[in-house]
């Protein structure tokens, strides 16, 4: 290659509309080479690895492969310049084999004649290649996250990948799955290919990368050798920030703490995305935040849903403040003092389409009587009180009647935590809180929630980062297909140690 990278943008700008997505960035990625892309939501990675990949045409700027410049008009066009891409949600047909899907639209042999054994030697062949022990005929859908993902990579270096682009690709996986997958990483790069590495997670990014750059408004505003930059020098770059704490959140435990919620042998029936409960027991006291770990889709969103009433019990018994709650509904619970956040602010949290005084509020409409519209329950006195929430929330918006689906979401879930805190709970139900929200608003959530349980609220986390898990948890409870695995300190046990019985491995 003569000496040139194996990838370079230079002066990559993109708009969409008044929105510049990309400014002049600037990017490098050597042959054998893992380079982190990193910055907070907004910051312009997606829009920069989409022109890569040829979704988007920059408006200017060039892309040079091997020293060449080249024209991406279309993902076929990235593919045959040798760019894979694996998105965090996956690109593969759940009823097809592992080979199938690593052959899918790539097939070796006569147009129009698809051979299965031929599909699963060329599998089986770049599988060993990589040191990976797959099934060609196992049903896709039937596999585990972390092999989904190996299948992924299969596929697109089947395709000739150099490049491979992984957008967060640690966001689901236990950290045992995690460093299988750094240990591929490796020796992909080992062998030649670039990888460009998309992670909120900074101590997974340096860990793994060579190089790391930052984004920040569309732009480029470091880049570095992973030792010659600090993770506090990232933070302030992804920020422009020097003051973000990014250890563990500092409370004040409660050793003779009475319980707000207890939930003894809670089963329910199974939902189309969740496991059932298998007699979940578990109890959260006052001040206390107990952390619930899991792969997802081994039963913490079905317990979220059961815990406030949107998922009907089979059997078992739900207590809040020592009183029975399992057979109220959601409005008798809140108003018994459960708070609820939601892990699908969008779907479940907030009014998109409704006003910041409406999101603020909703939770206190309650027993005003029937109004033929929402205007007459909104009066002055809610609307002074929501600007006043905003700002005691440090909820950016232009004032109180902005539309939540014009926020970002940091702003959002701002939003929907003051909604529930400012009822002032005796147990607030948390699930995925700062699921696509920026680094600086995560501190500040966390903040919020570390006040109330200083109020005495007892906070159960249902969280797939355990990075947030042991920043918050006092003590942390497993979940595996449905079931309580393991319940532990936080202080006293590790990541790998919730890993493995996240995976189910008790011994």
């Amino acid at each position: 290659m003569n000496g040139e990278p194996l990838l370079r943008l230079s002066g990559v700008s993109k708009a969409f509309g008044a929105v510049k997505a990309n400014d002049a960035v600037d990017f490098t990625l050597e042959s054998a080479q893992i380079h982190a892309l990193v910055g907070e939501n907004g910051a312009g990675k997606t829009t920069l690895m989409r022109i890569l990949y040829g979704v988007h045409q920059p408006d200017s700027g060039t892309i040079e492969i091997a020293g060449c410049q080249t024209h991406l008009p279309s993902p076929a066009a990235a593919i045959e310049n040798g760019i894979g891409m694996v998105h965090q949600h996956f690109m593969l047909v759940p009823s097809f084999t592992v080979a199938e899907n690593v052959t899918l639209g790539a097939e070796s042999g006569k147009p129009g004649l698809y051979s299965a054994a031929r599909a699963a030697k060329r599998t089986l062949d770049l599988a060993a290649r990589l040191g990976l022990a797959v099934d060609p005929e196992a049903i896709t859908g039937t596999l585990t996250v972390a092999t989904q993902q190996k299948v992924e990579i299969l596929k697109v270096l089947h395709r000739g990948a150099r490049i491979l682009i992984l957008d967060e690709p640690t966001a689901v996986l236990t950290p045992q799955e995690t460093h299988e997958l750094f240990t591929l990483l490796r020796n992909l790069a080992a062998e030649g290919t670039g990888i460009i590495f998309i992670s909120h997670k900074l101590p997974e990014v340096f860990a793994i990368a060579d190089r790391i750059t930052v984004l920040r408004q569309g732009r480029t505003i470091t880049t570095g050798g992973r030792g010659e930059i600090s993770t506090e020098a990232v933070v302030a770059a992804m920020t422009g920030r020097s003051d973000v704490h990014l250890g563990r959140v500092k409370r004040s435990g409660r050793s003779d703490a009475p319980a707000v919620l207890e939930v003894k042998e809670l089963s329910t029936d199974r939902t189309v995305s969740d496991s059932p409960l298998d007699q979940v027991s578990l109890t959260v006291y006052a001040g206390e935040i107990l952390g619930v770990a899991g792969v997802e889709g081994n039963g913490q969103t079905a317990l979220a849903e059961a815990l406030v009433g949107l998922t009907a019990a089979r059997s078992g018994v739900i207590l809040l403040g020592g009183e029975p709650v399992t057979d109220d509904n959601v409005r008798r619970r809140r108003d018994r003092g459960l708070g609820f956040v939601p892990e699908d602010r969008h779907l479940q949290g907030l009014p998109l389409h409704g006003s910041v005084t409406e999101a603020t509020v909703a939770g206190r409409l309650r027993g005003t009587g029937r109004f033929a519209t929402l205007a007459p329950a909104l009066s002055r006195g809610r609307r002074v009180w929501a600007e006043a929430v905003m700002d005691k929330y440090a909820v950016t918006a232009a004032d109180s009647s902005a539309r939540c689906d014009s926020l970002s979401g940091g702003n959002q879930q701002k939003i929907v935590l003051a909604r529930e805190l400012e009822d002032n709970p005796a147990c607030l139900v948390l699930a995925q809180p700062t699921r696509g929200v920026d680094i600086g608003a995560i501190e500040f959530l966390y903040g919020k929630v570390a006040e109330a349980t200083h109020r005495g609220c007892g906070v159960l986390l249902v969280s797939a980062d355990l990075d947030e898990i042991f920043r918050l948890s006092d003590r942390i409870v497993v979940l595996f297909k449905g079931r309580v695995v393991a319940e532990l300190p936080t202080l006293t046990t590790t990541r790998e140690e919730i890993g493995r019985h996240m995976m189910g491995v008790t011994a």
